[in-house]
């Protein structure tokens, strides 16, 4: 409250640090999956360094339909957007693209304990750590039967 007029006067609002730009395209999605690859239980970072030459960064998140219905993949991406808003900034590499890809685990972990996993997988990335490049067809369940031959 303000002594001399007796009515509340709000606190300064700190200052926002520069704002962090989103990734729209499918090709920049691409562009990260080359880059680096750094897994955690929650989430999957990629994170592709040399993506911009004016130093500023972008982020995009992406969930698979194998997470869950609809309402649960929104909540998990409006989570790392706001972790990603958060931590980027601060902890982010400078003229890289980040990509967040959720995994099952993701939707129900501790939003304090998913800004841990983020500040050290981005640490990873800057050090250049990356987990090992996937072989390609990795991950798919079971192996691909061949086409039966047609006619005979």
């Amino acid at each position: 409250m303000s002594v001399e007029t007796g009515a509340f006067v709000a606190p300064p609002l700190p200052r926002r640090s520069a704002r962090v730009e989103t990734i729209a395209r499918r090709a920049d999605f691409l562009a990260a999956n080359r880059g680096i690859r750094v897994a955690r239980p929650g989430f999957v970072l990629l994170v592709n360094p040399v993506a911009r030459a004016d130093g500023s960064q972008r982020f995009g998140v992406t969930v698979t339909k194998k997470i869950g219905n609809a309402v649960a993949r929104n909540r998990m991406k409006r989570r790392f957007r706001a972790l990603l808003r958060e931590c980027l900034p601060a902890q982010g590499i400078a003229g890289a693209d980040h990509v967040l890809i959720g995994r099952e685990n993701g939707i129900e972990r501790d939003f304090a304990l998913l800004r841990s996993e983020l500040a050290q997988a981005l640490a990873r990335a800057a050090a250049g750590k990356g987990d090992p490049p996937r072989k390609p067809g990795a991950g798919r369940s079971g192996k691909r039967q061949p086409k039966p031959a047609h006619g005979r």
